[in-house]
């Protein structure tokens, strides 16, 4: 391992405004075998990690290693129909975040032989089809990251910070990512690490307080440059259709007065988030919704009441639907002066630009810490026992298994989705923390090429959380509580919350396998799991306005927000050629069109079809905007 100078003996850092002369000063500084660790998602030093990219691909004597979870890039639209609605949304958002040139190669096909690059952690989808990505993944849950990271000897860590003087003294923020850097710098002050520290400043970036506020000194070199400063990567928030808001209903009932909350990315997490908010601001309204769902098969009856003592939030994600629970006067709880703690966060820029504008005094009870801390219970066992009262950990699944597994993370065939994370440590405190409960979303059924699926099957030959840590499950048509059942009583629970659809297949085949009596019927009850129900049950609080598809914030505009059902309508009609020119005739032929019709047809450039597809997709996309809107 190369010898490094100790940062905490220096007075300052080294200051760069160019990325290339940063990483030529690294690679004479490290030699010529580069271990570089990349913050998950927000934090990535794009600037510099590119230059050190580039400097190892001009020179085959440089052996670099890069080792990071959820590369952000820019998505791309898979038809003409999404380019022309999201590349707007896209320039507007985060036109200026600069190209990773690593993940470019790697969806090239082009990485050197000198350079290795992997992850623990994949933006969910995106490189399914990408070999050397799926063939270098490193399947990991979050807490075992830095360890690995350690053993592969690394000596540079690069980092996005966050940047104040005050009286004279400049400060850096490591801000969105706190979680595996702190346990590096820990280890690295124990003696049982030497890498350099590297900022990048970004104006965007909101400095957050706490243990991520960290003295010049701790870094050996910065780039602060308004040449490589850059728009933040900033998601725009998603639509949340019924199915969720049944799923976030149903876990709204889950959650007790006094505990504590954890959620994940997505829209069951933030259906999840908006029903708690309906639950406290108009709680009548919310048993409403309840009984019309027929809560009825909770752990110890649904819970209904608003929050008096309010929670206290230990999350991996700070995901910005926390803002809103705070706002409300739900997330209140406070431990060590905190309502809330987590590792990394990344949101819309409504959400970075709320932190920026926080005053300390309320910022500071948003304690950002490490990934150790919030996912594990090790270190200050005691202390985190008692603030971690009746704790709900909410997470998203694609599919479980009639004996309770749940595969959240990749295919039976071996590819990778996305990855572990933090799920398998959240399930695990579940059962390690008194009074705690997982809960693990899964849609009942999806849409692959026009065909509907169960989410539920009988068996899958991969898995995430194995059935001995089955715990609660929830569907759009229920809760499956499974903790400490029998397997038969687990069947019957799972097959309660199924889509009526495929229930007689999943019972015929747990009675051929034994595992269910041959006279077990399902009540009747369960019999109308349908999408029908929910849209009955649901519909008269659409129209109330208690279910909003934006309720937390929106970053589409009117229009916009127009076209999203239409397109999603075609979407699920482009698998069948008949249905596209049923719609394409029915648009072709229609007489009229209002106002908003004029406005979203202008909005995607087809207000004056010039060509024979242009005139095409304008017909399917009139049909598709009738039908959404009655």
């Amino acid at each position: 391992m190369e010898s490094f100078p100790d940062p905490s003996m220096n007075a300052a850092p080294q200051l760069f405004t160019d990325p290339d002369a940063l990483a030529a000063t690294v690679i004479r500084e490290t030699g010529n075998n580069i271990i570089v660790g990349l913050p998950l998602g927000l934090g990535k030093a794009n600037h510099i990690i590119n230059s050190i990219y580039a400097c190892a691909e001009a020179s085959r004597s440089i052996h670099l290693e890069i080792f990071s979870a959820l590369t952000l890039e820019r998505p791309k639209a898979a038809t003409e129909l999404e380019r022309r609605f999201i590349d707007p949304v896209f320039d507007r958002l985060f036109g200026a975040y600069p190209v990773l040139n690593y993940a470019k190669a790697m969806r090239a096909g082009t990485v050197p032989p000198n350079i290795h690059i992997s992850e623990f952690f994949l933006f969910a989808g995106r490189w399914l089809h990408v070999p050397m990505m799926q063939q270098n993944y490193i399947s990991a849950n979050y807490t075992h990251a830095g360890h690995y990271l350690l053993a592969r000897g690394v000596n540079v860590i690069t980092q996005l910070v966050a940047k104040r003087t005050i009286n004279g003294e400049t400060r850096y923020s490591l801000s969105c990512n706190t979680d595996i850097t702190l346990d590096l710098l820990k280890a690295r002050s124990e003696g049982k690490a030497n890498f350099v520290l590297i900022g990048q400043v970004n104006s965007e970036l909101p400095f957050m307080l706490g243990e991520g506020d960290l003295p010049a000194n701790t870094f050996s070199h910065i780039l602060d440059s308004p040449d490589t400063d850059f728009t933040l990567f900033a998601p725009p928030k998603q639509p949340i259709p019924l199915p969720a808001y049944a799923m976030g209903i149903h876990i709204a009932t889950l959650v007790p007065d006094g505990g504590t909350l954890q959620i994940g990315i997505g829209s069951e997490g933030d259906a999840a988030a908006a029903s708690l908010i309906v639950r406290q601001r108009q709680n009548t309204a919310f048993r409403e919704m309840a009984a019309g769902l027929n809560v009825t098969s909770t752990p110890s009856g649904p819970e209904c009441g608003i929050f008096e003592q309010g929670l206290y939030g230990a999350s991996e994600m700070f995901v910005d639907s926390f803002l809103e629970l705070i706002k409300a006067g739900i997330l209140k709880r406070e431990v060590d002066g905190a309502l809330l703690h987590a590792a990394f966060f990344v949101g819309p820029k409504s959400f970075y630009r709320a932190l920026r504008e926080m005053p300390d005094v309320q910022l500071a009870k948003i304690q950002m810490k490490a990934v150790s801390f919030v996912n594990e219970l090790y270190d200050g066992e005691d202390e985190k026992r008692r603030a971690r009262t009746n704790a709900r950990f909410i997470n998203s699944a694609m599919m479980a298994t009639m004996l309770g597994a749940v595969i959240s993370d990749g295919l039976e065939n071996g590819q990778i989705v996305s990855g572990v994370g933090g799920q398998y440590n959240f399930v695990a405190q579940a059962f390690a923390l008194e009074g705690a409960r997982s809960i693990l979303t899964v849609h009942a059924t999806r849409n692959s090429g026009g065909k509907i699926t169960s989410n539920i099957r009988w068996s899958y030959g991969h898995e995430t959380i194995p059935r001995h840590l089955r715990d609660i499950i929830v569907t759009e048509y229920g809760v499956a509580d499974l903790r400490g059942k029998s397997d038969q009583d687990v069947i019957a629970a799972m097959l309660s919350v199924t889509d009526s659809r495929f229930q007689a297949d999943l019972l015929r085949q747990a009675r051929d396998a034994n595992k269910v009596p041959t006279s077990y019927e399902i009540p009747a009850q369960y019999c109308e799991n349908t999408p029908e129900r929910i849209e009955r049950a649901l519909k008269p609080f659409v129209e109330r306005g208690l279910l909003s598809p934006f309720p937390l914030g929106c970053d589409f505009t009117e229009i916009e927000q127009t076209l999203i059902p239409a397109l999603q309508l075609l979407r699920e009609a482009s698998s069948s050629p008949a249905k596209l020119l049923t719609l394409a005739f029915q648009g072709l032929f229609r007489d009229g069109g209002s106002k908003d019709e004029s406005a979203a047809l202008n909005r995607m450039g087809y207000d004056r079809p010039k060509t024979l597809a242009e005139r095409f997709y304008r017909a399917l996309l009139r049909a598709a905007l009738t039908e959404t809107s009655s």
